[in-house]
């Protein structure tokens, strides 16, 4: 089981030399993935606003950085900028990292950052599957031409194609019924996240959609998103949507982290609360422990 690292990119972090740091560390010490979330802010009422770095720059950033780990947005949002660029962005950024970016994508969830930036967010799932409509083939073949309710891409070509011609695979992050149904439909990997209150529910709903849309779920790659608290670290509380929390020893961190591997998943993305050198220290020592232990 592959195993990466969600770097925070909110203001608690000072800046991008501290990202950078971790970034580097992380592909030192052996982990094969590093991720970033994509917003733009975070509000939990009026006059109280989160901010976080811009998502892409820090990727593009890191692509030059980092020479062996994995790269990926967990995950863009295609509200936040046009499809068919966002396509382009992408396979952009495979050339520059050098084949090591998994496009990862999502239907957006944050009203406020929508209406802070003028963004529409209203049928934000038929937002969605007119982007992948542009996307998927525009990273596989480089061309389409989509006029679509919301989004068109007349004509359109991607030249030069980068340095995978199939393009960088492609996530996406989902598990509503219609979320799905387009996973099973478009994606080469699916994720879910700590917001669930477990890995296999939602994994029995996939299976379901896979079904419905002549999908062989072999061909489709298992991978989670956990939150690894310490609590002695932070002094602010955890989001009340978040259910499926990760604490206790390195041993029991690397015990949790085997359960996943035999749960068949391919790639787990651990963010630590709080986000800093002291936690991702603890979760090396877990990983490290974890990948000497015995499997039967």
């Amino acid at each position: 089981m592959k195993i990466g690292w969600v770097l925070n990119l909110s203001e608690a972090v000072r800046g991008y030399a501290e990202v950078r740091e971790m970034a580097l560390r992380v592909e030192a010490d052996g982990l094969d993935s590093i991720w970033i979330p994509d917003h733009l802010l975070y509000r939990s009422s009026p006059g109280e606003t989160r901010g976080i770095w811009e998502a892409w720059t820090f990727l593009s950033s890191l692509a030059e950085a980092t020479t062996r780990v994995e790269l990926g947005p967990l995950v863009a949002c295609t509200q936040f900028r046009n499809p068919a660029i966002l396509a382009k962005m992408a396979i952009t950024l495979d050339e520059v990292s050098q084949g090591r970016l998994t496009l990862g994508v999502g239907a957006g969830w944050n009203e406020p950052e929508f209406q802070a930036f003028g963004l529409p967010s209203d049928h934000l799932v038929g937002r969605f599957e007119e982007a992948l409509r542009i996307i998927k083939p525009l990273l596989q073949e480089g061309s389409v031409d989509f006029q679509g309710t919301y989004y068109q891409a007349r004509e359109c070509e991607i030249k030069p194609r980068g340095r995978r011609l199939g393009g960088p695979p492609l996530l996406i992050a989902g598990w509503g019924p219609r979320m799905l149904r387009l996973v099973a439909r478009y994606a080469d990997s699916w994720n879910t996240a700590y917001t669930q209150p477990s890995f296999e529910e939602p994994y029995e709903r996939l299976l379901a959609a896979c079904a419905e849309e002549g999908r062989d779920p072999s061909t489709l790659k298992m991978t989670h998103e956990i939150l690894l608290d310490f609590p002695d670290l932070r002094d602010t509380p955890i989001p009340s949507n978040i259910l499926n929390i990760l604490r206790g020893s390195t041993e029991e961190i690397a015990k949790a982290l085997l359960q996943y591997e035999q749960r068949s998943i391919e790639h787990i993305m651990v963010q630590c609360t709080p986000s800093n050198a002291v936690s991702l220290s603890r979760f090396l020592a877990a990983v490290k422990m974890y990948r000497s232990l015995p499997r039967s």
